[in-house]
Parts: C-alpha cells; sequence; structure tokens
C-alpha cells in the first residue's frame, strides 16, 4: 500500500510512496506522532535528481527488513530539500557540525521536538566501503536515544542555539570600496588560471563569480572560464544546456543532472560575456541553453520544471554518452549524412574527442577537443542533428515536473534579458507567460506568494528566495519590455518582502516569513553558490528598485544586508558573489536612463549593446509617471528623446542614437 507520499507533489516524495517506510511529510503529523510515541525522528532529506539519493533507496528504503527496523524505532520523515529549503538549512548546518560535511542524502536524527542529536549523509546497507551501515548507524541512534536521554535533553538547548545564531547576527560598519577591491582580489586569487573556475575538482558553474567580475571589468578569467565550461562534457554539445557540475577540475566529466536554476543564470552570464567580450560562440552557448529550456523544461501553462536526472535506465549519464562505434552507426544510417565520407566522420569524432576507449566508463562524453575557439570541421550540423534525434529515441532522463518560485523566477530573468538583447521575441514571449503563470497560480487565496506548483496544485509558502529572485525578475522583465505592469507587481512584492521577511531590529531578512510555521530557529541564509542567497538577492532587487523610484528606504533595507554580512562576503568571494554585485552597485555611481517616446528600439538597443550592471532603464510614452524615473520627462520636437540620469539629476536629453551611445560610455 501506498505510504503517506502517495499525497504529496513533489516527484522526489512521490519517488518514495511505494516504500515499505511508513513516511511521513515534514508538518505537525510527524512531530505529534513523535511526541506521542516518545520516538526518535529519522529525517530523510534529498531531491529527485540526486544520483545517490536513488541508490539509498534502492538499498534501504525499499528494502523491507530495513523498513521494518525504520518503523518499529523512529518516525520517518522525507523531506525535498527544493521544496523545503528552510528545514534542508537547518539540518544541513547540524550534520555538517556533526560530521564535518554535507551533502545529499541527508540522514538527521531528531528529537521529539525536531532538535538534530546526529546526522550524517549516505549511509551504505553494509561496512564493505569503509562506513558505518545504515543499520548499525540506526541501532547506535535507538541506544543512544535509550540510554542517553537526559544528556541529549541536555544539550537540545545548545543545539537550537547554535542553528539559530546566524538569524541574530548584528550589524557593523558599512563596508567602503576599499573592502570591494580586496573581495575581487581574493577571488581572482582563488581563480584557476589553467582551467578556468575556482579551485579544483569537483567544479561547479561560477555564474555569480562571473558576473561579479564582468561588473568589475576583469574579463580575462572569465573569457576562460566560459570558453572551458562550454569546450567540456559539462556543457551538452547536442542539446545545449549545462549539467550541474563537474566531478574533475577540466570540466570534462560531469554530474549528468541538469537544473534549471544553472542553466537560467549561465545563460546570462553567457550573454553578458558576449555583450562584453563579442564572442559570438557566446552568444551561441546564451541562445542553445534558452532554447533547452523552452524545448525541455517548459510545462503547457508557461512555467518552468525543477531539473533532469543524472540517471536513465539506473545508469548515471546513459542517455548522454556514446561508443565511437555507436556514431559511426547513427551517421552511416542517416540520409542527411549521406554526403559525408568516412574521413570526414573521423574527423567530427576527432572534433568531438571521441576514441574507442572513450573518456568515461568505456565510453564517451562529447567535448570540443580543440577548445572552444576551434574551428569546425564541414559537416558538423549534419552530425549534430543526427546524433540529437538518434539519442532522443533513448530513455530519458527522470524528469523533476514541479515549478518552483524561485527559479522560475531566474528563468524569467533570462528569457527576458536575452530577448531584449538579442532581439528574440520568442523568449521575451516566453518570460511574460512565466511571469504570468506565477503571478496567478503561485498564489493563494489571499495574494501571498507560495513555493511550489504540479498538477494544478500549489501549495506551501514562499520564502524570502522567492519573493526576492522574483523582485529581481519582475525588474528585469520590466526593463527589456517596458511593461509597466510588470514594475507595478515588482513594487508590490517589495513591499511584503520588507513587511513580511525583514528585521527591523537587526537589519537584513528571514528566509521564512514571519506568518510562517515555527521551527526550531529562524534563520537568514547567506551564501551565493550555486544561486544566489535570498538576502543578497532582496538586496540586489532593492537597490534597482531604489534607482527607478527615488525612494531612499529601499536602498536602507538594501544597505542592511551588507551591514550584516559583508565581513564574510569579504573574506569569502566566491561563497558571496551575487552579494558583493549589490555592493558593487550601491557603491558605484548608478546610471538612470529614461527614455521617453513611442518607438524606443533604437534607442534601447544602444543602452542594451552592454549589460546594465550599473545602470536602470525606463521607458514609456511621453506622459508617463510609473516609474518615478519617468515623471516629467518629455519627448523633442515630437522624437523619442534618451534621459541620461546619476541620482534623478539628468543631462540635457539626447535624440541621436551615438550621442547616447557617447554619453552612456562618458557615464
Amino acid at each position: 500500500m501506498p505510504n503517506r507520499l502517495a499525497q504529496e507533489t513533489s516527484p522526489y516524495l512521490l519517488q518514495h510512496r511505494d516504500n515499505p517506510v511508513d513516511w511521513y511529510p515534514w508538518g505537525p503529523e510527524a512531530l505529534e506522532r513523535a511526541r506521542e510515541d516518545d520516538r526518535p525522528i529519522l529525517l530523510s532529506v534529498g531531491y529527485s535528481a540526486c544520483h545517490w539519493c536513488h541508490v539509498m533507496e534502492r538499498e534501504s528504503f525499499e528494502d523491507a527488513e530495513t523498513a521494518a527496523y525504520m518503523n518499529e524505532h523512529f518516525v520517518s520523515v522525507k523531506v525535498d530539500r527544493e521544496e523545503r529549503p528552510d528545514v534542508d538549512a537547518i539540518y544541513m548546518e547540524a550534520v555538517q557540525s556533526i560530521s564535518g560535511h554535507g551533502g545529499w542524502p541527508m540522514t538527521v536524527f531528531l528529537d521529539p521536538d525536531g532538535v538534530p542529536f546526529y546526522g550524517g549523509t549516505y549511509f551504505p546497507p553494509d561496512e564493505s566501503r569503509g562506513m558505518p551501515s545504515f543499520r548499525m548507524v540506526m541501532e547506535a541512534v535507538v541506544h543512544a536515544f535509550e540510554n542517553q536521554r537526559e544528556e541529549i535533553r541536555e544539550k537540545a538547548p545548545i543545539a537550537r542555539e547554535r542553528l539559530g545564531a546566524i538569524g541574530e547576527v548584528e550589524p557593523r560598519d558599512l563596508p567602503g570600496a576599499d573592502a570591494l577591491e580586496e573581495a575581487v582580489r581574493r577571488l581572482l586569487a582563488a581563480a584557476d588560471r589553467r582551467n578556468g573556475g575556482f579551485g579544483g575538482a569537483p567544479k561547479f558553474p561560477p555564474a555569480s563569480s562571473l558576473e561579479l567580475l564582468m561588473a568589475r571589468g576583469e574579463t580575462e578569467h572569465v573569457e576562460l572560464t566560459l570558453d572551458r565550461m562550454l569546450a567540456g562534457g559539462i556543457y551538452d554539445q547536442l542539446g545545449g544546456g549545462f549539467a550541474r557540475y563537474s566531478v574533475d577540475a577540466v570540466w570534462l566529466v560531469p554530474h549528468f543532472e541538469k537544473m534549471l536554476y544553472d542553466n537560467a543564470l549561465l545563460a546570462r552570464a553567457y550573454l553578458h560575456g558576449w555583450q562584453l567580450l563579442g564572442h559570438e560562440r557566446y552568444r551561441r552557448v546564451c541562445e542553445e541553453t534558452l532554447d533547452w529550456m523552452l524545448r525541455e523544461m517548459r510545462g503547457p501553462e508557461g512555467g518552468f520544471y525543477s531539473a533532469l536526472d543524472a540517471d536513465s535506465e539506473g545508469e548515471e549519464g546513459k542517455f548522454y554518452v556514446w561508443t565511437a562505434e555507436q556514431i559511426r552507426g547513427v551517421v552511416g544510417e542517416n540520409p542527411n549524412c549521406s554526403s559525408l565520407s568516412g574521413s570526414q566522420v573521423e574527423r567530427l569524432l576527432q572534433f568531438y574527442g571521441v576514441s574507442e576507449r572513450g573518456n568515461f566508463e568505456g565510453k564517451n562524453i562529447l567535448h570540443l577537443a580543440g577548445g572552444a575557439a576551434g574551428e569546425e570541421p564541414e559537416g558538423l550540423a549534419q552530425m549534430r542533428r543526427a546524433l540529437f534525434d538518434a539519442r532522443a529515441l533513448r530513455v530519458w532522463p527522470g524528469l523533476d515536473d514541479k515549478r518552483l518560485t524561485s527559479w522560475n523566477a531566474l528563468a524569467i530573468a533570462a528569457l527576458a534579458d536575452a530577448g531584449a538583447v538579442l532581439g528574440r521575441e520568442d523568449y521575451l514571449d516566453a518570460a511574460r507567460a512565466c511571469a504570468e503563470f506565477v503571478l496567478e497560480q503561485l498564489r493563494d487565496p489571499g495574494g501571498r506568494l507560495l513555493r511550489t506548483y504540479k498538477d494544478g496544485r500549489a501549495h506551501l509558502n514562499a520564502y524570502l528566495e522567492d519573493h526576492a529572485f522574483l523582485l529581481e525578475a519582475l525588474l528585469t522583465l520590466y526593463e527589456s519590455s517596458f511593461e509597466e505592469r510588470w514594475f507595478t507587481e515588482a513594487r508590490s512584492l517589495a513591499e511584503t518582502t520588507i513587511e513580511r521577511f525583514g528585521d527591523p531590529e537587526r537589519g537584513g531578512f528571514y528566509s521564512t516569513s514571519s506568518d510562517h510555521e515555527e521551527l526550531i530557529a529562524r534563520r537568514k541564509e547567506v551564501g551565493d553558490h550555486p544561486i544566489p542567497s535570498g538576502n543578497s538577492s532582496a538586496a540586489m532587487g532593492l537597490l534597482r528598485l531604489g534607482a527607478l523610484t527615488g525612494e531612499q528606504r529601499y536602498e536602507q533595507a538594501a544597505t542592511g544586508v551588507f551591514a550584516l554580512f559583508a565581513k564574510p562576503a569579504v573574506q569569502h568571494p566566491d561563497a558571496f558573489a551575487h552579494m558583493l554585485r549589490a555592493l558593487d552597485f550601491h557603491l558605484s555611481p548608478t546610471c538612470e536612463v529614461a527614455l521617453v517616446g513611442d518607438e524606443l528600439g533604437e534607442l534601447a538597443a544602444i543602452v542594451r549593446e552592454k549589460p546594465l550592471f550599473n545602470l536602470v532603464l525606463a521607458g514609456g510614452p511621453e506622459g508617463s509617471e510609473s516609474p518615478p524615473l519617468l515623471a516629467n520627462r518629455t519627448t523633442v520636437d515630437a522624437k523619442p528623446a534618451a534621459y541620461v540620469c546619476e541620482n534623478f539629476t539628468c543631462q540635457l536629453p539626447i535624440t541621436a542614437p551615438d550621442e547616447l551611445r557617447a554619453e552612456l560610455g562618458a557615464s
């Protein structure tokens, strides 16, 4: 019989609905059961695209004997970390402090009040891998709970205090330009000058760090990193899009899962790289990544799915890898490749680094063996299409088709930005449709934002990151379309964020709203890797909103984040890159551009020639009052006019595109 998880919407939880484990979803029912029975809670946290989560399920949670032991001694709770980042963050910190490392699947043992007293990550079913077996760990926990109960009780208040400490950090003086420069120096000192990125293996795509360096004019390492990633196996050479990370230092062997958030962030990084450096390969990767999102990750209502699994047919990466013989067979049988000679096919195999021996468990991960700037051989387009079509007939990786508000917001921002810059109206239309979906379907009857949507059902309170990412996305969509409705929604969302998440005493923002369910700690999450934190994103969105409105209170709310977290951001810039981007926006002169008139395309194109790093853009017909940056601006002799301003003090209006380009360069 299915367990309680059968009533959930998370694909990860639904994957466990037929386990013999008596799983509960996180909630008051599980906690009450633990108190009534005076049993510890076994909390298991993971996500649907997690390879080792699947392994632990097959080895332990599907095993009848293991499940019987769990059901007898624990209240077992299963959590999707993507749906419940609040629960994940609290107990991940606990596991890291207990074991010295973290990751998923995460296994944590809690007292009946939800306070952790032991935990780890993956536990095997036996001792053969140099680790204690899952059964041994559970037996030790049961023994401790029965025989060391008083010690567990005594330590509980200390654990609560430690896990809640980040929510009570006191503000410091605001950092200055010197601190920001020091952070950039530290970031570049950690750069891998040979392979791109930062540090060694495993390597995660550092989208936020690249954006920070571009905003600061440091493009050398950006170029190296963008080139190495697009040439590596981490990039899907046939279908577009990036895997979550590379297990090696050279971007060759990916952990094959594809996440919506990575691809939204990286599409923008490549777009901005193209704007600054002019390499057409960056534009190509941006468009291929967004085209992949639209083709494979978009739901019928306009929202975007969360992830593609690393596994298919029980094997990691099977969908993506090839033998040389398989490729020759596909090319030989495809009529569109009939003009290719045998020697041409062999050159194409070399171009993609394909060998008889392979580079991954006897098979080949396609990559650009000659590097990003290598010349493409004749026939590449035909072979690439043939392989893409043949691959589509394979068993596909599993799809996590829940739509998360925050990740959809990242997709909105990427599509809107690229649509405006590249003149791709289809991207802008997709951004609009996704924004409409989020604003209409991911709200409760009272109009408050919700976290997740699947099969027509939206639920769970939205978090700070949902509000903050959506604030940034709606502002980007406004700047890309000049449609006032998106600015209006952004401003309303900013007010909600300040009211429900802000800390009026210490500054910054809590990760959960004031009306969220009570957990053992209310935290202020920070850290921008792999995605921006809610605090960093809120700071950036509020600063941009302040520049468009002239209202100081938005800026004050944003700088409260810097007062709390700028010191660790400067010390660990790779983990706080989006916050440092926001700090750069705050410390740098901000250029405000108002375009007034009915036909603004030519002037807007000039503004969009470079990324809008320290610039905000408003546009509308004469007489527009919203955003306030447009108020009292007029056309010139009935011609569209551009006003280049700083702190709402503007230069004389400009009507000629070349003059606008020169003025922006001077600014």
